[in-house]
């Protein structure tokens, strides 16, 4: 996925390397006859097949051809050694400024990160790098940190990690817990990568190799994770599942009503006649896995019996179209982890919200693509068949809902004499939360005093969920 993290909007084209298409030099998407005639074939598809091929096609999706490998950095960043101008003057100007204007050191600091951070992206030729890469090892350490305070070290420590990147975050873990937990917990441990992609699995295989006594622990399963038969056996002992910048880019379904009393309809996405575009179909709902997720939102509950005749009558005279996208693509996985993993424990992070979106409706994702180093965002997501990324900002209360809900406990809560209780506790902490609990906020910290980690990834959160026994 495309990084957006939650600054000012001038400041996000400077820190990512993505400059804005300007009006005199319009923005062709590459490869649009070609992909028009392979990402779709004779017969319509559900959004979410559309856009899982858009994306992971083994030929023609976006990750297998146009976006490159993840972005690696040959070494970690120096945040210490950054400074802005205040190197040069010793320590009373600064206090002074400070006292002044207290978010004076925030800009330097600031200025410092960006100014380097635009070095590194010019020198790489890469479109992003995920947080764990900017942020090694520090980002990877927390996490570890969070497992080493939750797990039942009694047994041996088991993790997987679903999109497993280039190992960064694979090898972080590996390091913190060798380093910090007792020999008996780093010489039992397993670490698992599910990995959809051959040519990452292996660049995870020589990342983690660069401590030797890791490779006897650690494996990589080129395999789809939302695939049941996968996962094999039942795993019955306890485990953790790391899923980072995993949910934004997994496949989301499309709803749209006519008007506020009309019934919701699932959205296909077919071939127009000319066979060059693409269209929507609108079908009665019948799908499962959309139904699904209409349960959990409650959306099913259909609002033109119990509305008036005046609400009826007002909504013919003004109607009002409404679309709202469905993640389909990860209820699918937590129904598949929790199946096979039931006493699993896990750690997600991704965006809570996304700038510049232009696509309509509820959760609507953004459309993105780069060439020559110009980024272009699109207004309608069929326009993207292969040669853009298509990620969506997770809503972290429907997260916890589907979660309790592929457990198992929130269907039981139809059945009012049920007393079973929660089989999840969870929680759910900005990015910076979970940093300042876990991390070493200090190892990101500027000389200036900006925190890059803390201060400018204030649209991303972390969610957290671990099994109980509180079913009495």
């Amino acid at each position: 996925m495309l990084s957006r993290s939650h600054t000012n909007k001038k400041l996000l084209p400077f820190i990512f390397n993505k400059l804005k298409v300007t009006p005199n030099e319009p923005f062709t998407p590459p490869f649009q006859a070609l992909f028009s005639t392979h990402i779709v074939g004779e017969k319509p598809i559900l959004v979410r097949d559309f856009i899982h091929r858009a994306l992971y096609d083994p030929k023609h999706g976006y990750f297998s051809q146009r976006s490159g490998s993840v972005g690696m950095l040959e070494r970690s960043i120096k945040f210490n050694q950054l400074e802005g101008i205040f190197g040069s003057f010793g320590i009373l100007l600064p206090a002074i400024l400070l006292m002044l204007a207290p978010n004076f050191w925030h800009v330097l600091g600031r200025k410092a990160y960006m100014k380097h951070l635009d070095k590194i992206y010019k020198q790489s030729g890469i479109a992003w790098f995920t947080p764990v890469e900017l942020f090694k090892p520090w980002y990877a350490q927390g996490i570890a940190e969070a497992i080493m305070r939750t797990a039942n070290l009694s047994v041996p420590l088991k993790i997987y990690e679903i999109g497993g990147g280039s190992g960064t975050c694979a090898k972080g873990i590996m390091d913190y817990i060798m380093l910090n937990a007792p020999p008996r917990v780093y010489n039992s441990m397993t670490y698992t990568s599910v990995e959809i992609s051959p040519a990452l699995a292996e660049i995870q295989k020589q990342t983690v190799g660069e401590v030797h006594g890791h490779l006897s622990k650690f494996k990589v399963e080129h395999r789809d994770a939302t695939d049941r038969s996968g996962w094999g056996d039942v795993e019955q002992q306890p485990c953790w599942v790391i899923m980072l910048e995993v949910l934004d880019n997994l496949s989301h379904d499309l709803i749209y009503s006519e008007n506020q009393v009309s019934p919701w309809m699932e959205v296909w996405v077919e071939k127009q006649l000319d066979r060059e575009g693409l269209s929507e179909l609108y079908k009665p709902l019948q799908d499962p896995l959309i139904k699904c997720c209409l349960e959990i939102l409650e959306l099913d509950k259909s609002n033109t019996n119990q509305s008036s005749a005046v609400s009826k009558a007002w909504s013919k005279l003004f109607p009002k179209p409404r679309r709202c996208w469905l993640p389909t693509g990860c209820m699918k996985l937590l129904e598949v982890l929790h199946a096979a993993l039931p006493k699993m424990s896990l750690i997600a992070s991704d965006f809570s919200y996304l700038p510049d979106v232009k696509i309509p409706g509820e959760r609507a994702p953004l459309v993105s693509t780069k060439k020559d180093g110009y980024s272009s965002d699109y207004s309608n997501y069929l326009d993207a068949k292969g040669e853009a990324d298509i990620f969506f900002a997770t809503d972290f209360w429907l997260l916890e809902r589907i979660d309790h809900y592929c457990s198992g406990w929130l269907k039981l809560q139809k059945d009012k004499s049920s007393t079973q209780g929660k089989k999840r506790r969870t929680i759910t902490l900005d990015t910076s939360s979970f940093m300042e609990e876990f991390g070493l906020p200090s190892k990101t910290r500027t000389k200036d005093g900006y925190n890059p980690l803390l201060d400018d990834f204030k649209n991303t959160k972390f969610y957290l969920s671990v099994p109980t026994h509180n079913i009495k």
